[in-house]
């Protein structure tokens, strides 16, 4: 995976996107319809990997809750993910 990358300003340039949460300002619910189900899933994920909640859930989870969500997490990349585009859209190689 490559190294980190900055700009001249010597700031991180973002590679991983979460914009969808900051503007999203529909219905939020689980079951009503797809599309709803969909918006829900996105922010609720976005939502969940924010880094300060990360840092207070991962203290907190225990072996098996962390090996739960790797493998649910793993199992939809692979189901859903053809190899070249594991690579581009979660690996974010280039």
């Amino acid at each position: 995976m490559d190294a980190v990358q900055y700009t001249k300003a010597g700031e991180v340039m973002a590679r991983h996107s979460h914009l969808f949460v900051e503007t999203f300002d529909g219905f939020l619910g689980y079951g009503m319809d797809r599309k709803t189900d969909e918006n829900t899933l996105q922010v609720y994920l976005q939502k969940f990997s924010d880094d300060a909640l990360m840092k207070t859930m991962l203290k907190r989870m225990s072996d098996d809750d962390l090996a739960e969500v790797f493998e649910v997490l793993s199992k939809m990349l692979k189901k859903h993910l053809s190899e070249p585009e594991y690579h581009r859209l979660f690996l974010k190689e280039d």
